[in-house]
């Protein structure tokens, strides 16, 4: 009799069949697994292990600390940042140190300018009073300024030369024309240079500003005077009734 073959013959219950993921990165987030411990099969019938599927190709993580790429920059942008702020703020300190610069000149042209309108507005002022200056003068000079004229005119003099008043133009000065004005001229040889001998109107300056030159009589060195004679040029008398001549001039006789 022959046996029927049955296929199931030999083979236990239906087990169901388990496949382990062994790959150490996670395909779908890219990180690396941790290693956990395998679960230990269940005591049953022995059966040849499933074969496991080849691994799937992983892409490889990028290096750390990798060199930048083409095009990009290798310059932090924080550094960048505090680099264009220090430009800037030296570019704002100096466009202020020019501000202050320009300020400071503008002053100090203002107080020049200043000082020049207050000094010409003075004399200005003190030369509308010179004619009563002369007048002062003649008078003094007259002997008609006395009493309480005497006291109101000193007092008027004394303060226009507080102001800055100077008058010039006196008797024995050197003559200056920048500040003199010749009306007189005359030869002497009593002088060595031209030489003021005669004030016929004062001059006056205000501070560094003539406010009006001296008219004066000016005296030049005379140009070949002769010398005096000395005592040792001076003639010899002749000897007159029977005197002896000196030695000198008998030594004089003989030799002519």
């Amino acid at each position: 009799m022959t046996g029927r073959y049955d296929e199931t013959e030999g083979q236990g219950p239906d087990e169901p069949v388990v496949v382990r993921d062994r790959r150490r990165i996670d395909p779908l987030t890219g990180e690396v697994r941790s290693a956990a411990p395998e679960a230990e099969p269940k005591e049953g019938p022995k059966h040849a292990a499933p074969a496991e599927e080849p691994a799937a190709p992983t892409e490889p993580e990028p290096a750390a600390h990798a060199g930048p790429g083409l095009g990009e920059s290798i310059v932090d942008d924080s550094v960048s940042v505090a680099t264009g702020l220090e430009k800037e703020l030296a570019e704002r300190t100096a466009d202020l140190q020019r501000l202050q610069a320009e300020y400071a000149n503008y002053r100090k042209r203002v107080d020049r300018d200043r000082e020049q309108v207050v000094a010409g507005a003075k004399a200005s002022v003190v030369n509308d009073l010179l004619p009563l200056l002369d007048d002062i003068e003649r008078a003094e000079q007259h002997g008609d300024l006395t009493g309480a004229f005497k006291a109101v005119g000193e007092k008027l003099v004394g303060s226009l030369q507080r102001s800055g008043l100077e008058p010039f133009g006196a008797e024995g000065e050197p003559f200056d024309p920048s500040v003199h004005e010749a009306v007189q001229h005359s030869t002497s040889p009593d002088v060595t240079e031209p030489t003021v001998t005669m004030v016929m109107r004062r001059g006056y300056r205000f501070g560094e500003r003539v406010l009006r030159p001296a008219m004066v009589g000016v005296t030049d060195h005379e140009p070949g005077a002769a010398p005096a004679p000395s005592a040792q040029d001076a003639p010899v008398d002749p000897p007159v009734g029977g005197e002896l001549p000196l030695e000198g001039e008998l030594f004089d006789e003989n030799n002519r």
